[in-house]
This record gives C-alpha cells, structure tokens and sequence, in this order.
C-alpha cells in the first residue's frame, strides 16, 4: 500500500457563514453584510469567513460575527451548526467548503460593519429570499455565493424547531410574557395564533415555562405574567405550525 501523499489532493479552504436571526418589529429578520470586496463586491451576504488554522468551527464562528458586525454572542443566545455547503462552484475563487451556523438571539442592536464588509443591516428575511431561495423582493441582485439556499434553511431549520422544542424562547429575554413568545411564533412562522389556546399550550406543557412570580405593564394594559424558560427542551405534543 502505498503511503498517504497529501500534495496528491487538491487544496480546498473552509469557511463559516452565519444565520443570525433575530425578531425585530414584531418581524424575522436577518443579519446581512453589503461585500466590500471581490468576488460579489456590492452584494449583499450573509456573515462569515474563511477558518483559521488555529481554531475550531465554533470559534470561527464567534470571531465573525464580531469581526463583520460588531455583535458577540450574548447569554441566552442559541448558536448550533446548520449544515455544510460543498459544491465545487460555490466560490469563484477556488474550491471553498461552508460549515454554515444558525444564531437565534433575542432583539439584537444594531450591527456594526468590519472586516471585509461594507455595511451591515437587519433585515425581514422575506425581503431577502423568499421560499425556496429563488424569488427576491427590495433587491436587484440575490444574495452573495449560494447565500440564499443557505438563509432558506436557517429560516426553515427555525420554523420547524420552534414546533416541537423550547427554542421560541431563545428570541426572548430572560424574563417574557406569555403574548411577548406568541409573537415570537407569530413572527417566524408568519401566522397569527388565537391568544387563548397559545396561552393553554404553553402554560400546560410541563417544564416549558416557569413563573418568576413578577409582572410587567410594558405591553400596556393590565400587568401580565413574566416566565422564564424551563428546563424542557422538547415539546410533547409539538406546537404544530398553522397551514398558510
């Protein structure tokens, strides 16, 4: 057997690119970066970069989105791997491997572009792709790279956990309404949900939520119940999501 000559395989580098998500207005939005340099100078992307030889996945990611916006992840933010991207002409500049990360965190300030990027902004994600990453609406081009199948997964991977896990609340404060996380529902999945039943699921699944014993009056009107989230990761029976 004859042994392992690594310069017999072609180089390729490995990038990261980031599906921040945050509800802002009572919409979904995503965090977008305007390229500042070649290839796609002008165009907008999604957050990310290429992996140092001397740090992992998660590392790199983190270092990305502070580098390119700004923002660091924050207690209570949810950071996990979405999916790797690996068609050869993904990236016109040579072979480019993506290992892609979904963020959710709650309402996040306004971000602030460095790095390679131009300018940063949040953005409702319909305005940025739409189902099946093919129609653009308030742009002229589509987003950077294969960024558009990457930001429809994310939006999808989001919507579908939401449905049968405890991650509704990592768009939230440490401290939420009943009516503050149905909006959050509301938000991602682009429906409207009866108050009353929202409120009997989730006050009755076991571990989900759990009282503070505090009240707030921020949303006006009678002082509502504040929770936390529980220790429950999974929802049983699920929150199915409303047919649209």
């Amino acid at each position: 057997m004859s042994p392992y000559d690594p310069s017999a395989f072609p180089p390729f580098a490995v990038t990261v690119d980031l599906v921040v998500l945050t509800v802002r207005h009572h919409e979904l939005c995503a965090l977008s970066v305007r390229r500042g340099e070649p290839p796609f100078q002008g165009r907008w992307a999604l957050p990310g970069g290429f992996v140092r030889e001397d740090e992992d996945l998660s590392q790199a990611a983190a270092r990305e989105l502070a580098e390119e916006t700004g923002l660091r992840a924050q207690n209570g933010a949810h950071l996990e791997q979405l999916a790797t991207y690996g068609d050869p002409q993904r990236d016109p500049r040579m072979r480019v491997v993506s290992v892609a990360h979904l963020v959710l965190a709650p309402d996040l300030p306004a971000p602030r572009a460095g790095g390679d990027a131009r300018s940063a902004r949040w953005a409702p994600v319909g305005s940025l792709v739409a189902e099946g990453g093919q129609e653009h609406t308030g742009e002229t081009a589509p987003l950077a790279f294969d960024h558009d199948r990457i930001l429809a997964d994310g939006v999808e991977r989001a919507r579908s956990k939401i449905e049968y896990s405890s991650l509704a609340t990592a768009f939230c404060p440490p401290e939420f309404t009943v009516g503050e996380l149905r909006r959050v529902y509301e938000a991602v999945w682009g429906v409207a949900l009866d108050p009353r039943n929202f409120h009997r699921k989730v006050t009755g699944t076991v571990g989900f939520l759990v009282p503070t014993g505090g009240t707030t009056t921020r949303q006006g009107g009678r002082p509502a119940q504040l929770f936390r989230a529980g220790g429950a990761t999974l929802l049983n029976p699920p929150m199915l999501r409303p047919e649209v």
